[in-house]
């Protein structure tokens, strides 16, 4: 029988957890559970740091690379850790967080690229489904919609999500009916998931990852939650920045700055958010079964077309401030609700 570290000691797969670590991990998961927030950069953790309603306790722990934070927030307790840039780091962090510390539920928050153009920058979107949009078969040229993938029968590739064709992005080409590009086609492909309640090495799928009903519910609250606007006293965004519950958003461990691809995502994926690490949180929340909401403020039109062009450089912090004010706002509604 597996024993899990939520309710004994780890069995970590892993770096060695040292004596003088364990007690420590241990005896801050006497006082737990916990909220757990999960941070990509640091330019996102400082504000939340230094907002008054986040309490920080005594205690730290340095593990993996990794600095868990221990606070509360309106009378929740949290642990807070930084990802870093991308999939993978926002992947290993998340499943660090539920392997070492009694964690009941997960908030992910940060700025985001938008693809959707009925908002606006410094808005906070809070999608209702993940995707991870960079797992491809990518399709050997000559082949098309209609030509089974390799692998297809097999259970492991699939048409069935869609795919973008390069040659519909050719510039400078008119009058030409057969119009073709080397590159040929990108099939979207779902994640391969192990979830805890499965069984193991039996694969499922899923390319939409759909955040806690609950938590989403509860988020409706916060649509009239007044943000900044304004990063001076000359520059302000027009219309004031809003909170908004969305279909969809997507990640990738790819800086989306190109006009073209951004559309071409909304226009077939419905998606708002386009950004570096919430997928990797969903994915793994999910298959822990622990539930999980994600808030991203926009901090840019991804590939530009606003008048606010080149917009990351200039509004980060505004973003990233209105992201902190939204989760600060969640986990003080969380601690009053029945839900947490």
């Amino acid at each position: 029988m597996l024993l899990s570290f939520l309710h004994f000691v780890p069995s970590f797969a892993g770096p060695e957890i040292h004596g003088k670590t364990l007690k420590v991990i241990v005896n801050a998961n006497r006082h737990g559970p916990y909220l757990g927030l999960v941070i990509p950069n640091l330019f996102e953790l400082s504000p939340l740091l230094q907002h008054p309603s986040y309490k920080p306790t005594n205690l730290t722990i340095d593990f993996a690379g990794r600095r868990f934070r221990f606070a509360t927030i309106g009378g929740v307790k949290v642990v807070s850790v930084m990802t870093g840039l991308g999939m993978l780091n926002a992947g290993i962090t998340t499943q660090l967080l539920l392997s070492l510390f009694k964690v009941k539920g997960i908030v992910h928050y940060g700025i985001a690229g938008n693809a959707n153009p009925s908002l606006n920058i410094g808005d906070v979107a809070i999608p209702k489904h993940w995707s991870h949009s960079a797992l491809w078969s990518w399709q050997r040229y000559g082949k098309g919609h209609k030509d089974e993938l390799p692998l297809e029968a097999n259970g492991d590739y699939t048409r069935d999500i869609g795919y973008i064709k390069f040659a519909d992005y050719a510039t400078n080409v008119s009058k030409c009916k057969n119009n073709n590009n080397l590159l040929n086609n990108v099939w979207y492909q779902p994640e391969e998931i192990f979830p805890v309640d499965g069984t193991p090495e039996q694969r499922q799928h899923a390319f939409w990852v759909p955040v806690d009903s609950s938590y989403y519910k509860l988020s409706e609250q916060l649509e009239g939650l007044v943000l900044e606007k304004c990063i001076n006293s000359t520059t302000c965004l027009s219309p004031p920045p809003k909170v908004t519950r969305v279909a969809r958003g997507t990640s990738a461990s790819i800086y989306v700055d190109n006009a073209a691809y951004r559309d071409f995502l909304h226009d077939k994926f419905n998606i708002s958010p386009v950004e570096m690490e919430s997928a990797a949180v969903a994915l793994v929340a999910y298959q822990q079964r622990v539930p999980f909401i994600t808030f991203r403020a926009l901090s840019d039109l991804a590939g530009g077309g606003s008048a606010h062009s080149n917009e990351a450089d200039l509004f980060t912090p505004l973003a990233a401030n209105n992201s902190v004010a939204v989760v600060v706002a969640f986990v003080k509604l969380l601690g009053q609700s029945k839900v947490f």
